[in-house]
């Protein structure tokens, strides 16, 4: 099922859906010792393994959280395409114009938003008003 190319609609439809949860970047070098059901994410770097883990999980696995950042999940729950151009920029701006910091990791379906915790209510706030500027343009 191909996903949503018009950016109009793309940010009309963002839908933004703040996650229940603390969540941390952890880097490991060796990730055979966590399970891939425990990673939220995971991507291999020159450097290491990056993995976002549920604060929890990476307290309890005794994981190196070298940001020592403590970050809210945002999920987009538009269906955009892979092939999608703007959507990342224009929220990306939206966060950064409102001092908010973004770090996104595209899935196959939707777009998820790490931002700091503590900037997580902001951060909606930041992203309904995107999306609700959009949907009068249609």
């Amino acid at each position: 099922m191909a996903g949503e190319t018009d950016l109009q609609a793309l940010l009309g439809g963002m839908k933004p859906e703040l996650h229940v949860g603390d969540y941390v970047y952890c880097v490991v070098h060796d990730p055979s010792s966590v399970e891939l059901t425990d990673a939220l994410c995971f991507f291999r770097e020159a450097e290491g393994v990056t993995l976002i883990l549920e604060k929890s999980v990476a307290d309890r696995l005794n994981l190196p959280n070298p940001s020592r950042e403590v970050m809210a999940w945002i999920s987009l729950t538009v269906h955009s395409s892979l092939a999608a151009v703007g959507l990342t920029a224009a929220f990306s701006a939206a966060l950064g114009d409102a001092g908010i910091s973004c770090n996104v990791v595209a899935a196959f379906y939707h777009d998820h938003i790490f931002v700091p915790k503590i900037q997580a209510a902001r951060a909606m706030a930041v992203l309904k008003d995107l999306s609700q500027s959009n949907l009068t343009k249609n």
